[in-house]
Formats: structure tokens, sequence, C-alpha cells
């Protein structure tokens, strides 16, 4: 039996997405972290070896749309060069979003 609020509940979407640009060493990650939990998303966000930043987020589309803006503005000392991303089938995998080490 399907309660009530689940039933209204928006569908779940995946966001996976590369940030290239300046975007390590000036709060990126904390920054998107923080959004993240503000538009209740679920997921990670971690800097890779190649100076990246990865970002896996799952929650409703409406919300990870908002995300990828962000993502393309970034921190205040981030600059941005361009985002790659990407929406395969949100898994349900998560239960926070976080900072993951590398």
């Amino acid at each position: 039996m399907t309660s009530p609020s689940s039933a209204s509940s928006p569908p779940l979407a995946r966001l996976e997405a590369t940030v290239h640009g300046l975007v390590q060493g000036v709060y990126f990650r904390q920054y998107t972290c923080q959004e993240a939990r503000r538009l209740n998303l679920v997921g990670w966000v971690a800097n890779q070896p190649d100076g990246t930043v990865r970002v896996v987020a799952e929650g409703p589309e409406a919300a990870l749309r908002q995300l990828l803006e962000f993502l393309h503005r970034g921190s205040p000392a981030a600059r941005v060069e361009r985002v790659e991303s990407a929406w395969p089938a949100a898994t349900g995998s998560f239960v926070v979003f976080q900072v993951r080490s590398t």
C-alpha cells in the first residue's frame, strides 16, 4: 500500500556531472554539498585526480536542474569552464548528500 505522501512525491531522477575549471581548493565541494542539501537531494561530490569535481545526485528533476545551474556558477572563488552532465536512471541508493574524498 502506498502512503499519500509518497504517492504525491515527484519521481526520483539522477544527475551525474563533471565540473571543469578552477574547482579544487576553492571550497567547491562544500558549497555544492550545502546547495544539494538545501534542495533536499542525496548523493555525493568528490575531487577527481584530473582536477575536475564529480557530482552524483538524486532527487526530483526540478531540484536537480537547480543544482546543475549552481554547478555552472560554483563557489565564489571557483572559475567554472564547463560542466558535462548525464541523466542516467536513478538507483535510490543514497540517503544523504556528502563530500567524498577522491
